[in-house]
């Protein structure tokens, strides 16, 4: 399946005004390439949901709670008071794939690298993930046992 090429074309509520130019100047330290700029004007208006913070008593759902101090989930389940929506839309538009089946795990953001493999995850849960030789984590176990694992869509 080729990749869709995304519009450089703008919405009316982001056209620039009568006699300006429509061509966006690529902007080498926010963006990978072109392509990746063009993919951040498609997604720009996409809005958040804060996130509704949780807090769960001692008593409330005790093996929910083991399992999230076993694995050490703390940074995910912990809300977070503050967010960029532009660092994060940035994030997501240099993070899409260059070329149809070549992904690398990680994104352009304000001029640096920020990697987002299995390595740098475990490494921000703390709990850096070691593996054996052709051992393979949960996930790959899993999607390599599943017939109809669909790693576009979940992608």
């Amino acid at each position: 399946m080729a990749s869709k090429k995304l519009s450089p074309k703008r919405s009316r509520r982001d056209a620039p005004g009568e006699g300006s130019s429509a061509i966006i100047e690529f902007d080498s330290r926010r963006f990978w390439s072109v392509e990746h700029q063009q993919r951040f004007e498609a997604i720009k208006g996409w809005s958040f949901h804060r996130e509704r913070h949780v807090q769960l008593r001692e008593d409330e759902y005790p093996n929910f709670q083991e399992e999230i101090a076993r694995r050490r989930w703390a940074p995910l389940v912990t809300h977070m008071a503050k967010f960029d929506p532009k660092i994060v839309i940035e994030f997501y538009a240099n993070a899409w794939p260059n070329e149809e089946g070549v992904r690398d795990m990680r994104s352009w953001v304000s001029g640096h690298w920020i990697p987002f493999d299995a390595d740098a995850l475990s490494q921000f849960l703390g709990n850096p993930l070691i593996l054996e030789k052709d051992q393979q984590c949960e996930f790959s176990q899993r999607r390599n046992q599943a017939d109809d694992f669909d790693e576009e869509a979940i992608a």
